[in-house]
């Protein structure tokens, strides 16, 4: 007699990089420079520039990288690599107010590592080069709109990969880009957001409504954000409360470009790099590592996609951190 014993597969462990090589590659987005990140062939590695960079941007950003002590210099993807065969969730991101496409690299190469399609867009006009050139788009609503209208730019695009399941799409944002990724959601069909050290509902940008986001939502906060404060800190804790569904996880020792590969290339881009005055309590203290920033972010954000998109239940709890949920 043969006995033929059904196999539990092994629960997929989250804040560990995923089983797939990752590849990345220019994804053609009218007006827009994009990158998509997706699961591959065979892996490899490249610097930041070469990657996502030429001519005179690719010198300007290494030398900020000079100076940048806790910013990524390398990937850990191959460039035009080939896909792997498939239809993989997709999730899009959006960039923090005057960063970059690349600005969390990381987190997309651990997705995709993690069987997800990744796209991301520079928001022309909001942009690291914006912001060097000092005729950059205001933070503010105005901007706000063309920032929802060029994200949903990127998703159409992102939708027509070969290797997208488009029945499956996430969006995640930092800082600015939360309440873009918020916004987008409300507009659009998006089956799970998440928002890195922002609220998506902000009483400075209004537009985002948290009682309309009828979808799974999480939060990743950086307690010691003293760029958008205790206060905005508080408003992402009433807009998790708010959701119907969320999962929410605060970061000890970590600013608002801890979860960040560009923190530190520029002085406004520097809270979460070395030392600094504490905004809970005024007190000295240094930012949590910045790789472990960068691998915190990735690991929540794979987690809650995981358990969202793919509906693996319990994706979250495996990475047995305090994290809150309803």
């Amino acid at each position: 007699m043969i006995w033929l014993l059904a196999c539990t597969p092994e629960p997929v462990l989250y804040d560990q990089r995923g089983p797939h090589p990752v590849a990345q590659r220019a994804l053609a987005v009218d007006g827009l420079d994009a990158t998509v990140w997706y699961p591959a062939q065979a892996s490899g590695s490249t610097t930041v520039s070469e990657a996502f960079l030429a001519g005179e941007q690719a010198t300007t950003y290494d030398t900020l990288l000079a100076d940048a002590p806790c910013a990524s210099t390398a990937t850990t993807s191959l460039v035009d690599g080939a896909p792997l065969d498939g239809g993989f969730p997709l999730v899009v991101f959006s960039h923090c107010h005057e960063c970059t496409r690349f600005s969390s690299f990381t987190v997309a190469e651990h997705l995709a590592s993690h069987g997800f399609v990744v796209a991301a867009a520079d928001h022309a006009g909001n942009t690291l080069w914006s912001a060097l050139a000092e005729d950059g788009l205001p933070l503010d609503e105005s901007t706000l709109a063309v920032r929802v209208e060029q994200h949903q730019a990127l998703l159409d695009a992102a939708l027509a990969e070969p290797n997208v399941d488009p029945q499956v799409v996430g969006a995640f944002g930092h800082s600015f880009g939360s309440v873009t990724t918020g916004m987008l959601a409300q507009e659009g069909d998006i089956d799970a957001a998440l928002g890195l050290a922002a609220p998506m509902e902000n009483p400075l940008l209004e537009g985002v409504e948290i009682d309309d986001l009828d979808l799974p939502l999480g939060f990743l906060v950086a307690v010691e954000d003293n760029s958008i404060t205790e206060l905005g800190n508080e408003l992402m804790r009433t807009n998790f409360d708010d959701a119907a569904t969320a999962w929410k996880h605060e970061v000890p020792e970590a600013g608002h470009w801890s979860f960040s590969d560009i923190v530190g290339v520029t002085e406004a881009l520097e809270p979460g790099c070395g030392e600094d005055m504490r905004q809970t309590d005024g007190t000295e203290f240094e930012y949590m590592d910045a790789a472990t920033g960068r691998a915190t972010a990735a690991a929540f954000t794979a987690a809650f996609f995981g358990e969202t998109l793919l509906h693996d239940e319990g994706a979250i709890e495996r990475l047995g951190w305090d994290v809150e949920a309803h």
